[in-house]
């Protein structure tokens, strides 16, 4: 039901129509049990430049955490617990924001990918069209967890849940989704699963910001 080309419907999204979700409720088991979201990056946790490139595009900032809720407090407006215990993945955290949000539409990003652009909503919400999720796509593949979707569909992620489902792709395969195009930026998706990962991408980011 993925559609390549966004639909120019006439659905306005503005933003107090927008909930913002930071995902950081992983075990981080690929950190040796580290909280990824509370790493060190340019001289701040991780998962505030994941939450800047939503913040002043959004009506309200969540993230979603499974621990460390104090020093997470400050860093959003709320943070939400999954609803269900046992580090159950990001589809699972992505239904919790669902539940949380008092808006129509979701977007939501991961706590590790500081490189998005910083119009990335203005990007998923142009490319929503009358459809009822958009997904960031690189030009090679598309990322699920980078999305704008509609809150209307927790009840059925709920059922999908049930299920036993736990991919965020197979759940938004059921729905109505269109790619929103961020192949413009090749670090937006850049893997930071390791320590060495993360250093490489501080510095190239640190190296475009003195440019002048």
């Amino acid at each position: 039901m993925t559609r390549v080309l966004p639909n120019a419907g006439d659905v306005m999204i503005r933003r107090d129509d927008l909930t913002g979700l930071v995902l950081a409720g992983g075990r981080g088991s690929r950190m040796k049990g580290r909280d990824k979201g509370l790493e060190p990056f340019l001289g701040r946790p991780l998962v505030t430049h994941a939450g800047d490139v939503l913040r002043d595009h959004v009506s309200e900032l969540l993230i979603t955490a499974n621990r460390h809720h104090e020093a997470y407090a400050p860093l959003a407006d709320r943070v939400v617990e999954d609803i269900e215990p046992g580090y159950q993945g990001p589809l699972m955290g992505l239904y919790s924001g669902l539940r949380a949000a008092h808006t129509s539409w979701l977007v939501v990003v991961p706590c590790d990918a500081p490189a998005l652009p910083r119009t990335l909503v203005a990007r998923l919400v142009a490319a929503i069209g009358e459809a009822d999720i958009a997904v960031a796509h690189d030009g090679l593949r598309a990322h699920p967890v980078v999305a704008l979707v509609r809150v209307a569909l927790a009840d059925d992620l709920a059922r999908c849940l049930a299920e036993g489902v736990r991919k965020v792709e197979t759940w938004q395969a059921r729905h109505e989704r269109v790619w929103a195009d961020v192949s413009d930026c090749p670090e937006a998706f850049a893997n930071l699963n390791t320590d060495a990962e993360r250093q490489r991408l501080a510095r190239e980011l640190g190296k475009e910001a003195a440019s002048p």
